[in-house]
């Protein structure tokens, strides 16, 4: 596959080894002669070291087969995060540094999730598109709040601090996007 095909989630193989995609971003040149440069941050899937390499759009690279397999994410403890397939009921569980990006979004019983696996060993995780999270604590609803895009800060169920809207109350459930880490609606 050539390097302008690339998106976040795919498994690709990098100096031999298998790199998980979690963020692309295109460069494109300023000349009429530059090639746009795809840059890509991810993580070692062996290592779990971070990743960041630049690639031209026409550079080959090649993809690593994978399985997504839907799991429930089940508890933290000293190992790790704990998963559970939903087919086979065997639980995986990864290092904190494997799920580091997504372990603000992971809640008990948190169900839409898949893990990435390669022959059976899970590489990583993929949260949903959206997550619906319980306002924890907040500063008080503004009854006479306007349309406006005025915010406050609110903390959610899993620690996670985001910005939402003035008339938005403690106790109230609402719409979280997980790849900008913003809130979208009430739920």
């Amino acid at each position: 596959m050539k390097a302008s095909e690339l998106k976040r989630g795919l498994v690709i193989q990098v100096d031999g080894r298998p790199v998980l995609i979690k963020e692309v971003q295109v460069q494109t040149a300023s000349s009429r002669s530059g090639n746009t440069l795809y840059k890509i941050r991810g993580r070692d899937v062996a290592t779990k070291q971070k990743f960041d390499k630049s690639f031209k759009g026409d550079e080959v690279l090649q993809e690593v087969d994978f399985e997504r397999r839907p799991v429930q994410f089940l508890f933290l403890d000293a190992d790790g995060y704990t998963f559970m397939d939903q087919e086979t009921y065997e639980q995986h569980t990864l290092a904190p540094g494997g799920v580091e990006d997504e372990a603000p979004y992971l809640v008990d019983g948190l169900e839409g999730v898949n893990a990435l696996t390669v022959d059976g060993a899970v590489l990583g995780i993929e949260l949903p598109a959206t997550i619906v999270m319980e306002v924890t604590e907040t500063a008080p609803g503004m009854k006479a709040a306007s349309a406006s895009a005025r915010t406050k800060p609110a903390t959610l169920s899993s620690g996670l601090v985001v910005q939402v809207p003035e008339y938005i109350t403690t106790g109230e459930k609402v719409k979280i996007n997980t790849e900008t880490g913003e809130f979208m609606s009430r739920a």
